[in-house]
Parts: structure tokens; C-alpha cells; sequence
């Protein structure tokens, strides 16, 4: 696919400074740019690669001040970052939309329905009494079981699997190996020390613009949902257990534990291998950092904590440097006690 420097500027609402006729065909890095590549600069400390780069275009910030001339054309836009997402999202559904049809053999269980200018891989298979929409994609390999809604507009990459009673709704994203709605981890511990299976019968439901990372696991719940709600985005290799919500718009990054019903709030920022106890809730806008272990609810809007047990932020960076100091300290001390 070609597109002139103008069709790309005019997509994301932005301003040509150079050759609006001059074509780009594919996306690369600045630093790796070449002749017909369209690039992008976000971060100041790649600015120094804009005066030497090939690249035929590059998206760049309005507010840019050029220490020196440039040989690509510009596309100015007001933030370089969310609008070369914009055009790689745009890049990947004319991809999807180049595959359409059924390939042989797949599977579409009775009372089963799908809508137009759909996709189904090879060996795909779709249970009973599903209601799947228009221009959904279904890779090779998928499985969704029996009485799965999923929305308009939705993709399910290769290997994926959606238990029954799963509702995805629409442009909702579930990568390769992702599995929604397996058991919840419920065992009732037995007098003889063994352990009883406590059936799982609800199910998951994730709202519309949910992302699901390759590999992610969530359970169904107990009874009712487990709950991903607008727009949150999963990253790989996440589990989240039976009945946990995760409110609007936040993002959880790769090998984070989420416990059974525990709330997330909306717009909250969880990073990566966070571990989350069950039972608890944390408030809109929270900020956990990496590697932390959260064990109590937090109930202010907006707090960032850090650590395992997590507590506030630039409390833990004074405790940390407290810490790494102690050895030091205790030497001080050993010399006091000798002196005594």
C-alpha cells in the first residue's frame, strides 16, 4: 500500500511541512528509516536521528524547534506518539480487512450465527448457540465454546480459547494462547487435608476495546462475572482470578497475579509482576509500580505506591535508600559498641 505524505497528514489532522506528493509504503523506526518509510519522533533523546535519517516522512510535535535543516518531509501533529498509534491501528485493520471468508476445515456449531465480512482460519471452531458479529476475525485454531456473545468488529488471534458463557463485546482484542473463562482456583480444604473442587459455574465478561495479551489467563467466577470493563488493556502472561473487575481504561502489564475478587478502579496504571490479594479494592487512578505486592485496599483517588507490602511511593524511595545504607550503619555501630 502507497500513500502520499498529504493522505497520511490529513488522516491524523496535521500539517505537511516539505513534499506533500512524495509517497511512503511502509513504517520503521527513525534511526532505521530508508526512502518510501514513514517514521515518528516522541522522545527528545532520538532528535539528534531526525537530521540523519532516511525515512521519506517522520511525525513529529507542532512545538518542535529544528536545531538544524531536515532532508524528510514533516507531518506536524500535536502529539507524535498517540497519532502514530492511530496510524498503525488504522495500518492493521487494513490488514485484517484483506482476510474474509471461511477456510476449510472450521467449525460452526448449530444455532450458531456470524455476521458479514467475517474471517474464519482454518481448524477455528465455534460452539452451539453463539452470536458472534460483523467483521470479527477468527484466526486458526481458535476455540469458542457454546453460548459465547462476541461484538462487532472483535479479533481472536490464532490458538486463543473462550469458554462458554464467555460476552466479549466489540473491538475487543484477544492475542494467540489467551484463555477467558477457565475455572477460578476454588477448593474447599477437607478434614482429611484434601481438597474439594468448588464448581464455577459464572462466566466473563469483557466490554467493548478490551485487550487481551498472548498467553493471559482470566477465570470465570464463582457465580456472576469477572468483569474487564471499557477500554483496559491486559499485557501478556497476566492472570486474573474468578470475580475480579477491572474498571475502565486501565492497563495491567505482563506476569501481574490479580486474587479472586479483588475491584480495580478506573484508569489505573498496574505494572509489571504486581501481585494483587483478593478482597480488596484500589481506587480510580492508582499507580502500582513494578514488582509490587499490593495487600490492602487503598481508598485515596490518584496514589502511587511501590514495594512489597506497597505503601507510598517517595516514602518507599527514602525507606530504600534508608536500606541500602544499613550495612554501613551497622559497621558504625559495631565501632560504638567496641569504643564503649
Amino acid at each position: 500500500m502507497e500513500f502520499t505524505v498529504q493522505q497520511i497528514a490529513d488522516l491524523l489532522q496535521g500539517q505537511v511541512q516539505g513534499d506533500g506528493q512524495a509517497t511512503v509504503n511502509r513504517l520503521a523506526k527513525i534511526e532505521e528509516g530508508t526512502p518510501g518509510a514513514l517514521s515518528f519522533l516522541s522522545n527528545p533523546k532520538y532528535e539528534h536521528f531526525l537530521y540523519t535519517t532516511g525515512a521519506s516522512a517522520v511525525i513529529v510535535g507542532k512545538t518542535l524547534e529544528l536545531k538544524q535543516a531536515v532532508t524528510t518531509n514533516l507531518i506536524l501533529v500535536e502529539d507524535p506518539y498517540s497519532a502514530f498509534s492511530t496510524l498503525l491501528e488504522v495500518y492493521q485493520q487494513a490488514l485484517a480487512s484483506m482476510r474474509e471468508g471461511v477456510e476449510e476445515p472450521c467449525f460452526l456449531g448449530e444455532n450458531s450465527s456470524i455476521g458479514p465480512n467475517h474471517y474464519r482460519g482454518a481448524f477455528s471452531y465455534i460452539g452451539k448457540n453463539c452470536r458472534v458479529g460483523k467483521n470479527v476475525h477468527i484466526y486458526p485454531n481458535a476455540y469458542i465454546g457454546d453460548n459465547v456473545t462476541i461484538g462487532d468488529n472483535t479479533v481472536i488471534y490464532a490458538g486463543a480459547k473462550i469458554y462458554p458463557e464467555t460476552v466479549i463485546g466489540s473491538s475487543c482484542t484477544i492475542h494467540a494462547g489467551a484463555v477467558v473463562g477457565s475455572d477460578g482456583f476454588g477448593f474447599a480444604p477437607q478434614k482429611d487435608g484434601s481438597y474439594k473442587t468448588i464448581p464455577q459455574i459464572g462466566n466473563v465478561v469483557l466490554e467493548d476495546h478490551v485487550s487481551i495479551g498472548a498467553n493471559a489467563t482470566i477465570d470465570c467466577a464463582t457465580m456472576g462475572s469477572t468483569i474487564i470493563r471499557l477500554g483496559s488493556k491486559i499485557d501478556n502472561l497476566v492472570q486474573i482470578a474468578h470475580n475480579v473487575e477491572i474498571g475502565q481504561h486501565t492497563v495491567v502489564a505482563a506476569q501481574t497475579g490479580i486474587s479472586g475478587s479483588a475491584k480495580i478502579g478506573n484508569h489505573c496504571t498496574i505494572a509489571g509482576q504486581v501481585g494483587i490479594v483478593g478482597h480488596i479494592s484500589i481506587a480510580d487512578k492508582t499507580i502500582v509500580g513494578a514488582q509490587s505486592g499490593v495487600s490492602k485496599t487503598i481508598k485515596e483517588t490518584g496514589t502511587f505506591i511501590q514495594g512489597s507490602p506497597a505503601f507510598d511511593y517517595k516514602q518507599n524511595l527514602r525507606a530504600m535508600s534508608v536500606f541500602r545504607k544499613l550495612p554501613e550503619l551497622q559497621k558504625q555501630v559495631d565501632e560504638l559498641r567496641e569504643k564503649r
